[in-house]
C-alpha cells in the first residue's frame, strides 16, 4: 500500500508513521523541511520524505500522485493564541484540510482517512454521544471553530464523492506533548506545580497517544468508507485524572480547586506573561473554557468495527510519566523554562 501522510512530524504524527510502516505499507510523509530532526525521525524510521506545505497544494501534487491511501493527519491545536496564531490555526486546519481533500479527489485516491476531533461534534452535556450525535452547542474557543469548519469541509469532500473515512480523537496524551497537558505535566516532574486546580469534576476520555495512532490506522486498514469514529479513553473527573501523578515523583497535592470562572479570569491575565518567556499560552482563559465542557463520546463503533482497544487512564498516565522522567536525562543544562517546553524528537 502506498501511503501519502500529512503531519508526520507532529506529535500524533511520528506514531502514527510507525504504525502505518509496521503494516508493511510504503510512507510518503510530507514535510515542510525534510533536514529538520523531526523530519529526519521520519526518515529514520523508514519513511520517504516530500517537501510540501497543505497551505500549497501543488506543492503536494507529485508526491501524492499514485498513492492508494491519503491519511490527513495535519492540523494545529493550541488554546491561548494570540490573533496572528489564531488565523494561521484556521489555515492550516480549515484551508489544509480543503486543499489536501480537494487533491486527493482530483487525483482519484482510492482511500482517505482524515483525523478530526470529537471537539467537532460540541459539547455533550452529560449523556454519553455516539457517531450519529449533531452539535447541538456553539463553538467556545478558535480550535474548537476551526476543527468544527474543517469537519464540514471533509463532510462535503465525502459528498462530492470522495472515499473518506473520519477518525475523532479524544485529547491525546503522551510523553513530549506540546499541549497544555504535557506543559502542566512537565510542571509538575520539575517540581513546579502549584498547589491549585480547577473544574474538578470535569470529565476527560484521554486516550494515550500510541492508541490513537493505532486507531488511526486501523481506520486506514479497516473502516467502511463514509463512516466517522470516535476514540475515546477511559472517562474519569479530572480529579482522579491528576491523582494518578501522585504515584510517580513530582510536586503536586491540590488543595485548592478554583472555580473555572475564577481560573479563566486568572490565566487570562497570565497569558501575556508567558508569551513574554517564550512559551506558549499554556495556562489561558481558552484551557479553561474548554475543560468546563463535556466531551463525552463512545467508542463502541470503533472497538466493534477496527477491533480498536485503549489502555486504561492510570496505565496511560504512569506510562506518559515515565516517558518524561525518561526525558529528564536530555534535559541537563537547561533553564526552568527550557525543562517545560517539548523536544524536538524523542
Amino acid at each position: 500500500m502506498r501511503v501519502f501522510l500529512t503531519g508526520g512530524t507532529g506529535f500524533i504524527g511520528q506514531p502514527l508513521t510507525r504504525a502505518l510502516l509496521q503494516r508493511g505499507w510504503c510512507v510518503t510523509a510530507l514535510v515542510r523541511q525534510p533536514d529538520s530532526p523531526r523530519a529526519q525521525a521520519l526518515s529514520r524510521m523508514g519513511a520517504q520524505l516530500a517537501k510540501g506545505d497543505v497551505l500549497e497544494r501543488e506543492s503536494m501534487r507529485a508526491a501524492m500522485e499514485g498513492a492508494e491511501l491519503v491519511v490527513h493527519n495535519a492540523g494545529h491545536f493550541e488554546y491561548g493564541l494570540d490573533q496572528a496564531g489564531e488565523d494561521r490555526m484556521r489555515l492550516t486546519n480549515i484551508t489544509g484540510t480543503d486543499n489536501v481533500l480537494g487533491l486527493a479527489h482530483e487525483l482519484g485516491v482510492p482511500r482517505t482517512v482524515y483525523v478530526s476531533t470529537v471537539q467537532a461534534f460540541g459539547d455533550t452535556g452529560p449523556q454519553l454521544r455516539d457517531e450519529t450525535f449533531t452539535r447541538q452547542a456553539p463553538c467556545h474557543t478558535t480550535y474548537e471553530w476551526s476543527k468544527t469548519e474543517a469537519h464540514q469541509v471533509a463532510c462535503q469532500h465525502q459528498q462530492r464523492g470522495l472515499p473518506l473515512i473520519i477518525v475523532c480523537p479524544h485529547s491525546v496524551i503522551g510523553a513530549n506533548d506540546h499541549s497544555a497537558w504535557g506543559y502542566f505535566l512537565r510542571l509538575y516532574i520539575n517540581r513546579m506545580m502549584p498547589p491549585v486546580g480547577w473544574s474538578a469534576e470535569a470529565i476527560f476520555g484521554c486516550v494515550e497517544i500510541i492508541d490513537v495512532a493505532e486507531g488511526i490506522a486501523l481506520a486506514a486498514e479497516k473502516g467502511r468508507t463514509g463512516e466517522v469514529y470516535f476514540l475515546c479513553g477511559e472517562y474519569q473527573p479530572l480529579r482522579t485524572h491528576v491523582n494518578y501523578w501522585r504515584e510517580r515523583p513530582g510536586l503536586f497535592k491540590p488543595f485548592i480547586w478554583l472555580p473555572a470562572k475564577l481560573a479563566a479570569l486568572i490565566f487570562a491575565s497570565l497569558e501575556p506573561l508567558q508569551r513574554r518567556l517564550g512559551l506558549p499560552a499554556f495556562a489561558s482563559r481558552e484551557l479553561v473554557v474548554a475543560s468546563a465542557m463535556s466531551w463525552y463520546y463512545s467508542s463502541d463503533k470503533a472497538r466493534r468495527e477496527l477491533g480498536w482497544t485503549h489502555r486504561s487512564a492510570e496505565a496511560m498516565w504512569l506510562s506518559t510519566i515515565d516517558g518524561e522522567l525518561e526525558l529528564l536525562s536530555r534535559r541537563r543544562g537547561q533553564n526552568p523554562i527550557q525543562r517545560l517546553k517539548p523536544l524536538d524528537t524523542i
